[in-house]
């Protein structure tokens, strides 16, 4: 695919956003679509910050697996040994890994195997949720779907609790921990935790779609441990490789569990193709849609970042 293709797609959807692929280390394509901010008529740049929705589960989960290789959680922790009293609705045999790999089974509050657009208003009090422990509320009284293990169910509520366990054992915010653990070892310098309510001038603005309506009533204030992290291409561009020159590819890009229904594989945290070792992380939410992947082999790396929910995949499925 050509950079006229990539132009043409964009003006045929009005993308907004930003395209990039490396390749070996060296930028192959980069360009951005759109405005940041549509009143003001900002323009979206190649540097431009963007939320990447559930693609910040995969920052999560390096964020554990950097606390089980110190030894301070395990794979086989429990939820329970961490939660007390909390969430009594997790059986007390869902573990460490079963949330990693959304195969604990416990109930979401935001259950994407249901009736759900990216649009609707799913959470009331947004601007409450701050802190993990604000999340308890939203993520109580949600019945078990079906056992620990038993099968994969996607489950954005169990990368909240796996922040929440991380700041119980730890006994650091989980922001920071993120910060700490993963953007700088991994020199992310423009990737970081951003209040929707006071958004850098960097940073670009989710609209819904088809209006020029943000989504600042849509999603929690600031971002927590099922996603909506802000990066850029060039800091997705650095991800991929500080993560497999880390020693944790091994682990957490390891296929655990076949998902025919989305044709890929699941690890810890990451996707992976079912034919090869590409690696993808993506993300789609109210204002917010992205896609990178990654060939370890090749070195080459693609990543597609919108400001609206349908922006990226149109591209994002002709160039991968």
């Amino acid at each position: 695919m050509g950079r006229e293709d990539i132009d043409r797609i964009a003006g045929d959807t009005g993308f907004s956003g930003v395209v990039r692929i490396d390749r070996a280390g060296e930028v192959e394509f980069e360009k951005a679509y759109g405005f940041a901010h549509r009143a003001h008529r900002v323009p979206n740049t190649v540097d431009t910050r963007f939320g990447i929705a559930s693609g910040g589960k995969g920052f999560t989960a390096l964020t554990v697996l950097s606390l089980v290789r110190e030894g301070v959680l395990t794979l086989g922790t429990t939820a329970r040994s961490l939660l007390g009293d909390d969430l009594p609705l997790i059986a007390g045999d869902v573990t460490v890994e079963h949330l990693l790999t959304h195969t604990s089974g416990i109930g979401d509050y935001l259950d994407e195997e249901g009736d759900w657009e990216a649009d609707d208003y799913v959470i009331s009090d947004v601007h409450r949720l701050t802190t993990t422990e604000a999340f308890l509320p939203l993520l109580d009284g949600h019945p078990a779907k079906f056992g620990a293990g038993e099968r994969f169910g996607y489950c954005n509520g169990g990368y909240v609790v796996l922040a929440l366990l991380a700041e119980r054992a730890s006994g650091r915010g989980y922001h920071d921990l993120v910060r700490d653990r993963v953007l700088d070892p991994f020199g992310l310098t423009r990737t970081g935790f951003l209040r929707s309510d006071e958004l850098p001038g960097d940073a670009a603005v989710g609209y819904l779609d088809g209006v020029d309506r943000t989504n600042v009533f849509h999603l929690p204030v600031l971002a927590n441990g099922d996603g909506g992290i802000h990066t850029t291409a060039g800091d997705m561009a650095k991800f991929w490789r500080a993560l497999f020159a880390s020693g944790y590819a091994d682990e957490a890009v390891r296929p655990r569990h076949d998902v025919p229904e989305e044709s890929l594989c699941y690890g810890l945290g990451f996707w992976l193709h079912q034919t090869g070792d590409t690696v993808l992380l993506a993300g789609y939410d109210a204002g917010q849609s992205f896609k990178s992947t990654h060939d370890p082999h090749t070195g080459t790396t693609t990543t597609v970042l919108s400001n609206t929910a349908p922006g990226a995949w149109p591209i994002a499925r002709a160039i991968m």
